[in-house]
């Protein structure tokens, strides 16, 4: 909780001091993840064309990822930030900390230069880490034949670990009585539309193909170790085609082109377990069937379109049934850590809502089924982000990775494949410190 003075700086040490066993870079790279940060214009790009710069930045891969619309961050929104940013040293002596970027223009946590022009990042007036940016990548500064940029087509985040294919911009799951309640995935879609950005709807399988052939070609590090296929949930059809078989075209696809390149990761609905095996007979590795949120109360009211489709329990019946089909290690749904406490319907104590959480936890991971779970950024254009514009406390995130590595050792799971390394100072995952979280021995970089 928020200490008495209200100090931030008290407030995360207080929770270092409770939570030995998180480590302190989690308990910080949550609080950045939750509440965003600010960019001072001496750490922005220094141009609004994305691959002319030094900098990777900022693709919006999916979701805005923000705490404000694209014309509420100011020069932000002009000269893009960071795709991520890394911690290291400072006071707290941060081991390599890899934090997906959230702007927040009002956020305590700023990131800017100091007088020789070395990043950092500032809190409560004291610099607490030297800050380093990703380089841009060589097939960023490639285009595609048609004049698309790589970074549109097939983004990489993760510090270059993940290719990132949203390859269905928006959500079938539409408007107030169907949208996930903390999911700006159409409004993303809209503001970059809006304000002129190229923003593909649906990308054709040769864009794709194309933007992969060049990443192979200038990733000469193999940096890139995954792909993950994704976008809006599809409840009828693309161009005649399901959802298993719209995304499972694109899997097919990278498969015949780049055999054995990249892992592939697919993120859908909870499919029927006939669609689950298309998606595996075309080449898709691992599969991500989210689900969200576990209490069954808050599911039917911030899942409304998932809830009215398929069903919070056909959901999870869906998600058993296809570890029969990938093997359980294979099989990594995805909750938002931090909308139990949402209001209006959300938990009202931190003890409720991890008791929840690991309620969905330990029914999965009983099975051998290990979830993973993304930080919640409350994006101002959701209902949930509007209502809760400072996210759950932070109190909530630290518990969760104690309570999480836990749950975790006790049914004798280790981290998920298809994540990059485990632990402090190794992770990449950079959406939440549930990989930091996790011991270094138990590493798959598989």
């Amino acid at each position: 909780m928020q200490s008495r003075t209200g100090s931030r700086t008290e407030m995360i040490e207080g929770l270092m001091e409770r939570f030995p066993h998180v480590p302190r870079e989690a308990v910080i790279k949550e609080d950045l993840l939750r509440g965003g940060i600010a960019f001072d214009e001496s750490a922005l790009s220094d141009t609004a064309n994305e691959a002319a710069g030094e900098v990777k930045p900022k693709s919006y891969f999916i979701f805005s990822f923000d705490h404000g619309t694209l014309p509420e961050l100011g020069e932000a929104a002009l000269r893009r930030p960071p795709e991520e940013i890394i911690l290291t040293g400072g006071p707290y002596e941060l081991r390599r900390t890899i934090v997906s970027v959230r702007v927040n223009p009002s956020s305590p946590y700023r990131v800017a230069a100091d007088e020789e022009g070395v990043l950092g990042l500032y809190l409560d007036g004291r610099r607490i880490s030297d800050v380093g940016a990703p380089p841009m990548p060589d097939y960023y500064r490639h285009k595609l034949s048609n004049g698309k940029s790589v970074m549109e087509v097939a983004p990489t985040i993760q510090w270059g670990y993940l290719i990132y294919l949203t390859v269905f911009r928006v959500c079938q799951y539409f408007g107030a009585k169907e949208e996930c309640q903390y999911c700006d995935i159409n409004h993303n879609w809209r503001q970059h539309k809006a304000a002129g950005r190229p923003y593909t709807g649906v990308k054709p399988v040769e864009e794709v193909l194309e933007a992969l052939e060049i990443i192979d070609r200038y990733d000469t590090n193999k940096s890139s170790t995954a792909y993950t296929l994704t976008g809006g949930a599809i409840t009828s059809h693309i161009g005649g085609k399901d959802e298993a078989d719209f995304y499972g075209e694109y899997a097919k696809a990278i498969e015949e082109r780049f055999p054995g390149r990249w892992i592939g990761k697919v993120v859908a609905q909870a499919l029927p377990k006939e669609d689950v095996q298309r998606f595996h007979d075309y080449g898709v590795r691992i599969y991500h069937p989210n689900y969200e949120v576990w209490d069954p109360y808050l599911f039917e009211r911030y899942c409304p379109g998932k809830e009215r489709y398929v069903g919070r329990d056909e959901w999870h019946r869906r998600i058993l049934d296809s570890a029969e089909v990938f093997g359980p290690r294979n099989v990594i749904p995805n909750f938002v850590a931090g909308v139990e406490m949402a209001e209006p319907f959300g938990f009202k104590t931190v003890d409720e809502a991890i008791d929840s959480t690991v309620e969905g936890l330990d029914f999965f991971m009983s099975r051998g089924i290990t979830p993973r779970f993304t930080t919640w950024c409350p994006e101002p254009t959701t209902p949930l982000g509007k209502a809760n514009p400072q996210g759950a406390p932070l109190e909530y995130h630290v518990r969760l990775l104690d309570a999480y590595r836990s749950t975790m050792e006790s049914h004798g799971l280790t981290s998920p494949p298809g994540y990059g390394p485990a632990g402090a100072g190794r992770a990449v995952f950079s959406v939440s410190s549930f990989m930091d979280s996790l011991p270094p021995e138990d590493a798959k970089t598989g």
